[in-house]
């Protein structure tokens, strides 16, 4: 596997060990938190959706669809299935269709902006996500599921 492939793997098992983080713990009452306008589970649904997009974009037929939020736990489960999609699809080695440069620029990037606002929703609906110093995180290319080894330098 090229090294271009590697990194995009590795940015997506960073982007799902942040986004395990800042949804770990949540009460299911978050999932309906409304400080923005948009809900957290209309937020991960978005990202989900962002995730079968690139999979789409990746496999040569592009195509979106705006999903309807599941229920909390449901769609956690469905984002993370969609993260773990794709990286399989990376592993296989079959011809990605389209540039990392632009899967990385589009969907990636705005996962990573949604992770920072369900952190950022979390602490203005009263249930707030613990620190941590990412630098030192335990995060291993290929694991995109919400299972995650201890934080090893939380913040106090």
């Amino acid at each position: 596997m090229n090294s271009d492939r590697e990194l995009f793997r590795h940015t997506l098992a960073t982007l799902a060990y942040r986004a395990a983080r800042a949804l770990e713990d949540s009460p299911e009452s978050f999932a309906g938190f409304d400080g923005t306008g948009r809900t957290p589970a209309q937020i991960l649904a978005h990202m989900g959706d962002l995730f079968n997009w690139a999979l789409s974009m990746a496999e040569g037929n592009q195509g979106w669809h705006n999903s309807e939020p599941l229920p909390w736990a449901e769609e956690q489960s469905r984002f993370f299935a969609a993260l773990k999609a794709l990286d399989t699809y990376l592993v296989s080695g079959e011809r990605i269709h389209a540039p990392l440069d632009r899967l990385f620029q589009g969907p990636v990037a705005d996962a990573l902006t949604h992770v920072g606002q369900l952190a950022m929703l979390r602490r203005l609906a009263g249930c707030p996500i613990r620190g941590e110093n990412y630098y030192v995180a335990e995060i291993a290319t290929g694991h995109v599921g919400a299972d995650l080894p201890a934080p090893i330098k939380p913040f106090k």
